[in-house]
């Protein structure tokens, strides 16, 4: 423990990225080994495993699009609503003195 305390902040870098390649080695030595495994013992019963090494699960990145905007503030125009999600407090007070939201549509 004393060895890794007089270790500089460089010294430790090398030493966790070391580290890492060396845990990712192991792993991968184990997953081979489990694999050859797997395969064995299914050959021993007469069944043969179809097992698509190297994979990663992949993620998908959800683009989000612009909404037109749909509502318009008729006493503060640079107040908008695109008609999605909760109303704001604009729109609820004109909605609450009577107004339709209709009337306060963009492009009618």
């Amino acid at each position: 423990m004393t060895e890794i305390q007089n270790k500089s902040a460089e010294e430790l870098q090398k030493l966790i990225a070391e580290a890492q390649a060396q845990l990712e080695s192991m792993q991968q030595k184990k997953y081979k080994e489990v694999i050859a495994q797997i395969k064995d013992l299914a050959a021993s019963i007469g069944v043969t495993v179809d097992i698509h090494e190297g994979h990663k699960k992949t993620t998908t990145k959800r683009v989000m699009l612009p909404v037109p905007v749909k509502y318009c503030n008729p006493n503060a125009p640079s107040e908008t609503w695109t008609g999605r999600g909760m109303p704001p407090k604009w729109m609820k007070a004109l909605l609450a003195e009577g107004h339709n939201k209709d009337e306060f549509l963009i492009n009618r």
